[in-house]
């Protein structure tokens, strides 16, 4: 081996090379961003409009669609879903991976401006923001104190919120329980009506009055001085003031006389508490892309920042920390990385019996994991828990090419070579199973990095970092290693009990292994039947296992919804959500949960709680278990739906802090057909044990009262249909007419009846409006009539197609994979073919990537078979080498079926890997049997010599493999339930495979090889050529031209 021999002649070389890699390395380590997962968020813009008093279908088909249809077409859009809802209307694009997100802001942005004219003028302007709408919180926090909710609302909306929202990598801050300030115009339509006014009159007073304008300006001949026009009304008696008319004998008629006006908050239903207290809560949502560890930490320091100037009596903390999880979690691997490290060494300890010896894989390890930053960090990849999972894995490998270069060496100082003779024959002799080794793991890597869509984004930073951390091993162990054997292994053979022990079990294992390989030799009919038998229980075991995307974790906190009937305002609400969180005061009592946070959103009937545990070292039980335990309690409230539910994991956005089950899609043309397949749905799924509850996005309970207006009449008596809609709005909405300024900040001032003259239906027709033809004032009465009923309160949308999303909310013990196939088999039984169906979320990242593992995990197969057949220059020893991968797949799935573990990405993306580590015992075995053969042994002879010979490096690396895994394996806290599948497949597999190996390597080489030559047998056939055949030196001919024993041409 040409680097091999070169390191051993120039050591100092080697060296420097070696020191160069940490140096480097280092000094990349140290540039790597730190984040849970790699970057694995799609773009996502979302575009807003508010437009008040407008209902649901109003909105869809007014705005979003509008929208829709215009921005659809933009460049990069992956997927559009949109909602709309009573005065809403939200839309998120979803873009393709590395679509740089503020070009789609700024493309969305200019599409939007060509259709701003088609929008209804009432509506607000289009928000952007560059975030899902649905975007989970990476942070609550909470601001409490002696002040009212409004006071509490202004400070944080004029002075924390702009502070927070500049962060970098903050998208936006959204405040709940907010009550923000505003002018309250409580109208009495009896005083109105008393003094024949409407309320048209009172808005165009206020729009009139309440003005601020621009006057000019003044130039003398030295200075120029602007004129503007100062707002009189600022305070709740300015407005009460306020002339809105003249009535009889100039009489002046002022708002007070018709309304009562008074500071008080824009939504008084909103509400926010924590543990009970009432607050504002402050969710910190970041930028699609943006590292939650560091936008955490800039939000943490700002917070300090702020609680030192804070007035006197407020009160500002972090209720919720999404951060915390990444935090333990990746300490949790860090210590991973060095418990293998330690494993790892013990075993070469013990095996090679001298500390010398041990130290010198021993330095391979950081050396090979320092340098795999000098690939990361241009890369720009970054420290997170699926690169530093390959670490705890790179562990067990990166040592097994030193582990081979230094017990072969080793094992030529044995037999009396002198020590720097060994350690360059040693080095030369295995320098080509080490690079072969090496090449197979890293083609097992390479479908892994090219996976696509989320599992791709996710594992692609692991497969690079394996990789690079092999192929800097094999540089070590080509370069250093020999070197240090040279310079620290002695002759005298070491004689420490240790030694001595490791020699004498050693010994008694081969002489065990010799007598099953003879039997197995002299039996092969039996291996094959029984590794036939193995390959057909994989398959079974394969079938028996569950399956799902990714495992449940124990992020630190879960969520309840409350859905209360259609129709149910805000009070009622709000006490069947105290009702669920008053069953949690055990659970606070006990100090499994540090704190409950409420949210409800508006006079609607939905509330949420985010229930906070306890540090995972400061509790008993799992997140789960507690949930498991609460469900049955939760379904005793009557009055309203309840669910607690786990947060997605990983490969979902790191798990968010506000989530809501899983979510089937069912498109179709028309809302009609929509109704009766979701029907069809709820009918066939409801009972069914699997779920705790099943809701659907498009209910039509929601009391609805529905206004016909006789047009002929209003037209006879000079009302037109908009002077009605007006003033409905204006009554019954809450109508923002104007604005008045408070301590240099604007706030609405908005219109609206008393709540006594808006409590039954009839109060509707008891509005008055002015005829345009008399002047008169016209009762509502004699121009509508009112129809009672119920309709839908959102509509939803999915790439432009009407959609009702059915919400699943399964128990906490079922699979994801049985869930999507009974949900299937219903709809198979239950909806016509013209119904499109879409898994959303996890259930959708588990079909769009199942068929893209299996296709990597056969690709891996292919492409390790190939870099084999190029290496042995064989098809054949390629296929024996290869079945050793049956034999691992078959240890791994029986591990994962003892250790109570499903096929998911994690475990999925293990068995890739194990294609690799599997294919190294057998290569090892092929490779040297091949140089015996070469070396004249007759076939029998070399290839049981070469399995003893090859038995001690085997079982070592073998155990190093397997030692690296075990702390995963043995992995609890925070993030361990992601981590233990890839070490059950890895440890488990591995086991098996090398107990296995020893026999079925030799048994299929002896019957599929044994008319097979080694790579070189080409070349030695064309040496015996050219000896036999010397070339001349005419044209390589004779000296008449032609080769010798060739007659000239006659």
């Amino acid at each position: 081996m040409v680097l091999s021999d070169f390191s051993v002649r120039r050591p100092v070389v080697a060296t420097v090379a070696s020191i160069l890699l940490v140096v480097f390395g280092l000094y990349a380590f140290f540039r790597l961003p730190v984040r849970e997962t790699p970057d694995i968020d799609r773009p996502v813009v979302n575009v807003g409009v508010n437009y008040q008093g407008a209902s649901a279908e109003v909105v869809e088909t007014k705005i979003v669609k509008v929208i829709e249809d215009q921005i659809s077409g933009i460049p990069g859009v992956h997927a559009v879903n949109s909602f709309s809802r009573d005065g809403r209307g939200q839309i998120n694009l979803e873009f393709a991976e590395g679509y740089d997100i503020n070009t789609a802001a700024n493309d969305i942005r200019d599409q939007i401006a060509r259709v701003t004219n088609r929008l209804p003028e009432d509506a607000d302007p289009p928000s952007i923001q560059k975030a899902d709408s649905e975007s989970d919180s990476i942070m609550t926090l909470n601001l409490s104190g002696s002040r009212t909710q409004m006071e509490l609302a202004s400070y944080a909306i004029i002075t924390l919120q702009p502070r927070i929202a500049s962060i970098e990598g903050v998208a936006y801050v959204q405040i709940n329980g907010q009550r923000q300030k505003s002018m309250r115009v409580w109208l009495d339509r009896r005083a109105l009506a008393a003094r024949g006014l409407t309320v048209a009159d009172v808005q165009t007073a206020l729009r009139r009055e309440n003005v601020e304008l621009g006057a000019g300006q003044v130039e003398s001949t030295d200075r120029n001085f602007t004129l503007r026009t100062i707002r009189a009304y600022q305070t709740v008696d300015d407005f009460a003031k306020l002339v809105i008319a003249r009535g009889p004998n100039n009489y002046l008629v002022r708002l007070g006389e018709v309304a009562k006006v008074e500071l008080a908050p824009v939504d008084i239903h909103s509400v926010f508490r924590n543990n009970g207290v009432p607050g504002l809560g402050l969710q910190v949502v970041k930028q699609p892309g943006a590292s939650t560890l560091d936008v955490a930490k800039l939000v943490t320091a700002e917070v300090a920042n702020v609680q030192a100037i804070l007035p006197p009596g407020l009160k500002l903390v972090i209720n919720s920390d999404n951060s915390e999880f990444i935090a333990t979690a990746i300490k949790e691997v860090s210590i991973a990385v060095g418990f293998s490290a330690v494993l790892v060494m013990v075993v070469i300890y013990l095996f090679l019996g001298t500390l010398r010896a041990a130290i010198i894989p021993a330095v391979a390890v950081p050396i090979s994991l320092i340098a795999t930053s000098i690939v990361l960090w241009p890369a720009q990849f970054s420290i997170n828990i699926l690169t530093l999972l390959a670490m705890v894995l790179a562990i067990g490998l990166v040592v097994d090419d030193a582990i081979i270069m230094v017990e072969n060496i080793h094992r030529r100082m044995k037999l009396g070579e002198p020590t720097l003779l060994a350690a360059q024959r040693g080095a030369r002799q295995v320098g080509m199973a080490v690079v072969s080794t090496t090449l197979v793991l890293v083609a097992a890597f390479v479908p892994v990095a090219l996976l696509q869509g989320s599992a791709g984004s996710l594992f692609k930073e692991f497969a690079v970092s394996m990789a690079v951390a092999v192929v800097f091993s094999m540089f070590v162990s080509l370069t250093l290693t020999p070197v240090m054997c040279s310079k620290i292994l002695t002759l005298k053979l070491d004689t420490s009990k240790v030694a001595q022990a490791a020699d004498r079990a050693f010994e008694k294992l081969k002489a065990a292994y010799l007598k099953i390989l003879d039997r197995a030799l002299d039996a092969p009919k039996i291996v094959v039947a029984g590794f036939l038998a193995i390959v057909a229980l994989s398959g079974g075991l394969f079938l028996l296992l569950p399956q799902e995307f990714t495992p449940r974790e124990d992020r630190g906190f879960f969520q309840m919804q409350v859905r209360a009937p259609d129709g149910s305002n805000a009070a009622y609400t709000g006490r069947q959500l105290k009702a669920a969180t008053d069953m949690l005061k055990p659970y606070v009592e006990s100090g499994e949960v540090l704190r409950v946070l409420e949210f409800l959103y508006g006079n609607g009937n939905f509330g949420n709680a985010l229930v906070v545990m306890a540090p995972w070292d400061q509790r008993k039980r799992s997140t789960a278990e507690v949930v498991r335990e609460l469900t049955p309690k939760l379904q005793q409230i009557t009055g309203a739906q309840v669910a607690a539910n786990l947060p997605a994991g990983q490969g979902r956005g790191g798990g968010g802090m506000m989530g809501g089950g899983m979510q089937l899609a069912i498109s179709g043309p028309t809302y009609d057909d929509l109704r009766v397949w979701r029907d069809a749905m709820m009918d066939g799924l409801r009972g069914n044990p699997m779920f705790v509850q099943v809701r659907n996005s498009f209910t039509e309970g929601k009391p609805q009262i529905r206004i016909r207006i006789d047009q002929v009449r209003a037209a006879d008596l000079g009302v037109s249909v908009g002077d009605i809609g007006d003033a409905l709005a204006a009554m019954l909405g809450s109508r923002r007419v104007t604005t008045f300024v408070d301590g240099g900040e604007e706030y609405d001032v908005i219109l609206q009846s008393r709540d006594e003259d808006r409590q039954t239906p009839n109060d509707v027709s008891n509005i008055y409006v002015r005829s345009a033809t008399t002047r008169a004032l016209i009762p509502l009465s004699s121009l509508v009539t009112l129809e009672e009923g119920s309709y839908a309160d959102s509509f939803n949308r999915l790439d432009r197609r009407r959609t009702i999303n059915l919400n699943l909310f399964p128990r906490t013990d079922v699979i994801l994979s049985d869930i999507i196939t009974e949900v299937e088999r219903v709809a198979y039984e239950k909806l016509p073919s013209t119904a499109v169906l879409t898994w959303r979320g996890e259930a959708g990242d588990f079909k769009n990537n199942s068929g893209a593992i299996y296709f990597s995990f056969a690709l891996a197969l292919v492409v390790v078979f190939l870099v084999l057949a190029a290496q042995f220059e064989s098809f054949i020893h390629p296929i024996v080498i290869m079945m050793t991968v049956p034999l691992a797949v078959f240890g791994a799935l029986a591990g994962l079926l003892l250790f109570g573990q499903s096929i998911n990405l994690f475990s999925q993306i293990g068995l890739i890997v194990l294609v690799g580590l599997a294919a190294k015992n057998g290569i090892l075995i092929v490779e040297f049997t091949n140089q015996l053969r070469d070396a004249g042994r007759n076939f029998r002879e070399a290839l049981i010599e070469a399995s003893l010979i090859r038995l001690r490096p085997i079982i070592m690396t073998a155990l190093a493999t397997i030692m690296g895994a075990l702390p995963l394996v043995l992995a609890t806290g925070a993030g361990s339930e992601s981590r233990r599948p890839i070490g059950v497949v890895i440890f488990t597999g591995v086991a098996f495979a090398v107990v296995v190996t020893l026999v079925v390597i030799p048994v299929f080489y002896m019957l599929l090889a044994r008319r097979t030559g080694s790579p070189d047998r080409v070349a030695a056939e064309l040496k015996e050529y050219e000896n036999a055949y010397p070339a001349s030196s005419r044209s390589q001919g004779g000296s008449d031209g032609h080769f010798p024993g060739q007659q000239p041409a006659e």
